[in-house]
């Protein structure tokens, strides 16, 4: 583990801090324009917003910089704990967000923390139809197959992306597959960090089930889609799961969509 941040710099206007705000605005692509504002009233105008600036824009990440911010800071605080293992996030699009955790570690001189990157990389499950048919009608609609296309990008333009940002090196590590296949026997020892993207249900609970046990005490849990309404049980995953799992730390909220909790106990 490297020194702790608050010994590796000092004073208002630091590298490591300068160099991730920059990153932070290249991977959102908003330089010049403002990002989609996801806890606004007109739903309808948000998904337009969000569809030009992410699905036909150049940006890396769909993620909004609040939720940067919540990678950021909970990065942040495992290395200043000494949190113990590494970070994985599971449904990764253009690979944005894993990009960030890899950058931050890097900025800090942090040795001995891996970043895994997981994702079908051939876009969301087929979701049941009889069990998840909300998920299913979604899954099935115009808007996912022909404007969304499903989430799907390919693993080999993700490594580019990592390329072009000079943070693909041994460090990070691809599991490309269905998460009910690829995670449970993930060669990973333990977790400081697990971001959960797979929008689903399947996709939220297999990760739940496939990676929790390895996350340490001091860990973090994030869920992207806890909040999501209409279209996804990802909410009832994640439920069910705390309930099985007698799992009462607090959920705290980074947006109307995003939530998190920090592993309390075994």
């Amino acid at each position: 583990m490297s020194k702790k941040i608050t010994e590796l710099v000092s004073g208002a206007e630091q590298a490591p801090a300068l160099y991730l705000n920059l990153l932070k605005k290249s991977l959102t692509n908003t330089f010049f324009v403002e990002e989609p504002d996801v806890d606004q009233e007109s739903q309808a105008q948000f998904v337009q917003g969000f569809v030009q600036h992410y699905i036909q824009g150049a940006a890396i990440t769909m993620l909004p910089m609040a939720r940067l911010n919540n990678i950021q800071n909970a990065v942040e605080d495992t290395i200043n704990n000494d949190i113990p293992g590494d970070l994985v996030e599971t449904g990764v699009w253009r690979g944005g967000a894993t990009m960030f955790m890899r950058a931050i570690l890097k900025a800090y001189g942090v040795q001995g923390k891996d970043v895994w990157v997981a994702d079908s990389f051939e876009g969301l499950p087929e979701p049941d139809p009889e069990s998840r048919p909300i998920e299913a009608k979604a899954h099935s609609g115009k808007v996912m197959k022909d404007v969304y296309k499903k989430f799907a990008v390919d693993i080999d333009e993700v490594k580019r992306n990592f390329q072009a940002y000079d943070l693909l090196d041994e460090r990070v590590h691809f599991l490309k597959g269905w998460f009910k296949d690829t995670l449970k026997d993930a060669p990973i020892d333990k977790l400081s960090i697990m971001r959960l993207d797979g929008d689903y249900y399947e996709s939220t609970r297999d990760a739940l089930v496939g990676l929790y046990d390895r996350l340490s005490i001091g860990g973090y849990v994030i869920i992207d889609d806890y909040g999501e309404a209409g279209w996804t049980y990802c909410k009832q995953a994640v439920d069910e799961f705390r309930d099985e799992r007698k799992i009462d730390d607090e959920l705290v909220k980074v947006d109307s969509k995003c939530y998190y909790w920090k592993r309390t106990k075994a």
